[in-house]
C-alpha cells in the first residue's frame, strides 16, 4: 500500500480549474487508502506500512484539503456569483449545496481523524468501533462521488465558459498564494507546478 507523494499534477496554477480537478483525484486516492486500511486491518493493530499510509492520508485531509475548499469557496464560487452570465446563474444555485457538503465533509473528517487516532494510540479498535469508522468512510465516499461529479462535470466546465482569462489567471494566483507559491510573470517561465 505504498503512498505516492508529490506525484506530478496534470495541471499548473495557470490552469486552475484543471488543478482543482486534479485535487479531486487526490481526495479519492487518500479516501480509498483510509477505507482499504479499515477493511483489511478490521480493528487489529496496524502494521508499519498501514500506519504510514493512514498518517499520510490524515495529514492530507488536515492540511491540503482545506486549501482546496478555500480555493472553491473563497475564490471560484465568488467569481461565479459575481458573473452576469445567465449560464452562471445555474451554477450559483448549485454552489450552496456544494458549500453545505464541504461543511458536512469537515465534520466527517474530524470523526475519521479521531477514530484513527484512537486506533493508533490504543493499538486496536473494537469491532463496533471499526464498523463505525468504516460506515463514516463509506458515507464520505458516497458524498464525494456525487460532489466531485457535479464539480468536475458541471461547475468547472461552466466556469471555463463564463470566466475571462483574466479571472482564471486571478484564480490561479490566489490558489498559488494559498500554498505559498510564486507565479512566474506573464510571458515568463511556466508557473510552478508544486502544490498540495
Amino acid at each position: 500500500m505504498a503512498v505516492t507523494l508529490g506525484s506530478r499534477p496534470e495541471h499548473g496554477f495557470d490552469e486552475p480549474l484543471g488543478l482543482l480537478s486534479d485535487c479531486h483525484r487526490r481526495i479519492e486516492r487518500f479516501l480509498a487508502i483510509l477505507e482499504t486500511v479499515v477493511a483489511r486491518a478490521t480493528g487489529q493493530p496496524l502494521n508499519d506500512e498501514q500506519r504510514r499510509a493512514v498518517e499520510t492520508a490524515l495529514e492530507y485531509f488536515r492540511t491540503a484539503a482545506p486549501r482546496h475548499t478555500a480555493d472553491e469557496e473563497e475564490s471560484l464560487f465568488p467569481l461565479l456569483r459575481a458573473s452576469d452570465s445567465p449560464r452562471a446563474a445555474r451554477a450559483v444555485r448549485i454552489v450552496q449545496t456544494l458549500e453545505d457538503e464541504h461543511a458536512a465533509a469537515d465534520v466527517a473528517h474530524a470523526e475519521v481523524e479521531s477514530r484513527y487516532r484512537r486506533w493508533i494510540e490504543l493499538g486496536s479498535l473494537s469491532a463496533p468501533e471499526a464498523q463505525a469508522l468504516s460506515r463514516v468512510l463509506q458515507s464520505l465516499r458516497e458524498m464525494y462521488r456525487r460532489h466531485i461529479e457535479v464539480e468536475d462535470h458541471k461547475i468547472f466546465p461552466l466556469a471555463a465558459q463564463v470566466l475571462s482569462g483574466e479571472q482564471l489567471a486571478g484564480l490561479g494566483k490566489q490558489m498559488a498564494d494559498r500554498r505559498g507559491q510564486r507565479l512566474a510573470p506573464v510571458g515568463g517561465a511556466r508557473p510552478s507546478r508544486k502544490r498540495p
